[in-house]
């Protein structure tokens, strides 16, 4: 490893750590005050460790399992202290994460037998969405690959003024027709542009809008089948953008984009904003779709690819 990626590692770790303050503090003080007074893991502890992670946003099924799961601990090893949960409950939320394929992928690598990949991406608007784009495009670029962008939601005035600035930011071209053009055949030229380029990289953006899911569901479809016509098994990648901060609201947006759509990894912003990144845990587990992506600052740089362990280190550290 160079100096330079060992910087770069080094200088993630410390976005990672901040970005995570607030949720590491909820979720430090809602334990620590699980155990208090306590000598070993009893019904008691057990009964306010799960009101902790209820309250910390992991949700009630991610939350029973994770409970269910030290109490076979506790039962096996007859006697337990306290001073153990924090290492178990790491150890299990990690294991959780690593059954889901969340957090373990590697630096914005992408597959050698796919060029272009495609990246769909989805999601409501105002979760960051176009801005997690450039970012993408940001970072792509940043490890030596040929990006380009499409502005496939046309429905907003605003989101194409959006993504041509961060297109601009990232330094990526991108294909854009306007407002009210047909998704559909932005995204048809994305593609044939990318080809026609050899790039390695597409990222197109989608409208944000649910209030009607079969349209969506229509609109999503047309797109991936003119997609298809030049490149058969494309999008590689669905990519659904949430918003931590919004906690368990996130995970009902999840619920309808993945009724409309194949969604196969989930990107999940604002984290450095929210003390809710608990909400990591359990959308991975609820959907069983990877957390690829998450998002821990306002700069161009601010996202990284989830690391599991990282995550779960940071969370409790301190503990």
């Amino acid at each position: 490893m160079g100096i330079f990626s060992v910087f770069s590692s080094k200088k993630q770790k410390e976005d990672l750590d901040k970005g995570l303050e607030k949720t590491r503090q909820n979720v430090f003080s809602k334990i620590s005050k699980a155990v208090v007074g306590k000598s070993k893991v009893d019904d008691e502890v057990l009964d306010n460790l799960e009101e902790a992670l209820v309250t910390s946003d992991v949700g009630v099924q991610t939350t029973l399992k994770i409970i269910e799961r030290i109490e076979e601990r506790v039962s096996k090893d007859k006697y337990l202290g306290t001073e153990e949960l924090n290492a178990i409950l790491r150890e299990e939320i990690e294991k959780l994460l690593e059954e889901n394929n969340t957090g373990d992928g590697e630096d914005f690598v992408l597959p050698e037998d796919k060029k272009p990949y495609v990246i769909l991406v989805v999601g409501v608007n105002g979760v960051g969405k176009t801005t997690t784009i450039g970012k993408l495009a940001y970072n792509f670029k940043r490890v030596g690959k040929s990006v380009i962008l499409g502005a496939a939601d046309t429905f907003r005035a605003a989101a194409v003024d959006q993504i041509t600035i961060w297109a601009e930011r990232a330094g990526v071209p991108l294909v854009s027709q306007g407002m009210n053009a047909d998704p559909a055949s932005v995204a048809y030229d994305t593609l044939k542009s990318a080809l026609a380029q050899d790039a390695d990289v597409v990222i197109i953006d989608t409208a944000g809008r649910l209030h009607n899911k079969i349209n969506l569901m229509n609109e999503l479809a047309k797109i991936n089948r003119v997609l298809q016509k030049l490149m058969p098994d494309a999008p590689h990648e669905v990519l659904l953008v949430l918003d931590a901060s919004t906690g368990q609201n996130a995970i009902e947006q999840a619920k309808q984009f993945i009724a409309a759509t194949e969604v196969n990894a989930l990107a999940l912003t604002k984290l450095d904003g929210t003390a809710k990144g608990g909400v990591v845990i359990g959308i991975s587990d609820q959907f069983k779709i990877p957390v690829k992506y998450i998002g821990v600052g306002e700069k161009i740089e601010d996202l990284q690819v989830f690391n599991r362990t990282e995550f779960v280190e940071t969370l409790f550290s301190g503990m």
